[in-house]
């Protein structure tokens, strides 16, 4: 899969049956899954409500014991189900499952110590073996790359690169030139999970990116609601929601998660 085609054509107008063409998407939404927690079980009936959503990609997040980029519901999920035995078996087992079961396309997102452990080659063809499109490694500087960047390539993997308002103006510049598939823009300093006030910084850092890359852009960090995702179209072209999910499901459980999770697609129009 071409992962910008398939996102720019998502935002595109679509042509029926009928020829009439349906009502443009005015943004995309991207959630999120944390492998493990609260259950494998609890995981595929989340992603089945992002299939019945039609949400327009999924991050699945290998578990960590020090997820750096992660507030403390991620934190707690991370370790969770590391405490339950989850394995790299467990991990791709459900992103096969998931890749051949829904449209929306899979990416993995975990920290640097899985990608070193397993080998970059052995990690590049496990994700594209088992339906994966591409991966986020939040804590991987870009000068660590190495070779990643051509394992990708091999293996027609998007390698999601992160840009955050701490960038100088110089650092943006070579984070985009890197960038495939999509750009993930971070709203604000910190961790995952706290609220974002899309206020005009946060315009200004997207104005900012904009100005480096052609790719789409995903914001992401303390979304939450629909009203996030009206604020931000015309501003980039992905939001992401995902402590805000998992903040959801255990407080209403599974009828609250498609509830909220409802509610945030029909905002993209």
């Amino acid at each position: 899969m071409n992962l910008t085609k398939y996102l720019k054509n998502r935002l595109e107008p679509s042509q029926g049956a009928t020829g009439l063409k349906s009502t443009k998407r005015k943004i995309l939404l991207m959630t999120h899954v944390v492998v493990g927690y609260p259950s494998l079980e609890a995981n595929w009936k989340m992603l089945e409500a992002m299939g019945e959503s039609d949400v327009d990609l999924v991050e699945l997040q290998m578990p960590f014991s020090e997820p750096s980029a992660d507030g403390p519901l991620f934190v707690k999920a991370n370790q969770e189900a590391l405490r339950n035995g989850i394995r790299w078996k467990d991990y791709f087992d459900l992103m096969q499952r998931a890749s051949g079961k829904f449209d929306f396309p899979v990416l993995m997102m975990g920290y640097f110590n899985t990608a070193f452990a397993m080998g970059f080659e052995n990690y590049c063809a496990n994700i594209r073996k088992n339906g994966g499109e591409g991966f986020i490694i939040p804590d991987l500087p870009l000068e660590e790359y190495g070779d990643l960047f051509e394992l990708s390539r091999k293996q027609e993997l998007d390698p999601i690169m992160l840009c955050t308002p701490t960038n100088t103006d110089e650092r943006l510049q070579k984070i985009c030139a890197q960038g495939s598939g999509f750009i993930y823009c971070v709203a604000r300093k910190g961790v995952t999970g706290k609220n974002t006030d899309l206020d005009q910084s946060a315009n200004n850092f997207l104005q900012k990116c904009r100005g480096y890359t052609d790719l789409p852009l995903a914001l992401g960090f303390g979304l939450s609601e629909p009203q996030d995702l009206r604020k931000l179209q015309g501003k980039s072209e992905i939001a992401i929601v995902g402590s805000a999910l998992l903040k959801t499901w255990e407080a209403e459980g599974e009828t609250g998660y498609r509830k909220h999770l409802m509610s945030l697609a029909a905002a993209r129009e």
